[in-house]
């Protein structure tokens, strides 16, 4: 898993006032390996065009808003570790690339400002939601899928 429960169930409350548990984390585990990996899949065929062999972090499809998202999961009480996103990345089809230690650092920024993003989508789609289920997660799901 990509963080505790704790760091996970506190992290919703922060964003957007859910009440998540433990049976939500895998859920949204999967959901950050599948978008980071649609991100850097993105970010490599931008390398290519630019004759890299490394993927860089100006490679990654990162949206202002997306960088006002990382701004403000950088100022809530939660830290994430790298190695639990590399071993979630681990399991998905490789990348022909490389990936620079520049996007290495901001992966775990980035698997935080994109759980703040989903649950501030799950509150917007329905502002009087406290505690997601199925269909929620999968309308928000939907919406990234979408965009990202």
């Amino acid at each position: 898993m990509l963080m505790a429960v704790s760091e996970f169930e506190r992290l919703f409350r922060q964003a957007a006032s859910l009440d998540v548990d433990k049976d939500d984390l895998k859920r949204v585990s999967d959901f950050l390996a599948r978008k980071i990996h649609d991100l850097l899949v993105v970010a490599e065929k931008h390398a290519k065009y630019n004759g890299r062999d490394v993927i860089y972090r100006p490679d990654l499809p990162i949206t202002r808003g997306l960088e006002e998202t990382i701004r403000a999961f950088e100022q809530m009480d939660v830290a994430l570790k790298l190695q639990p996103v590399l071993d979630r990345l681990a399991g998905l089809p490789p990348l022909d690339l490389e990936v620079g230690d520049d996007v290495r650092e901001l992966l775990p920024k980035l698997a935080g400002a994109l759980v703040v993003a989903l649950a501030r989508v799950l509150k917007t789609l329905d502002p009087d939601l406290k505690n997601p289920q199925t269909e929620h997660w999968e309308r928000a799901e939907a919406i990234f899928n979408l965009l990202i």
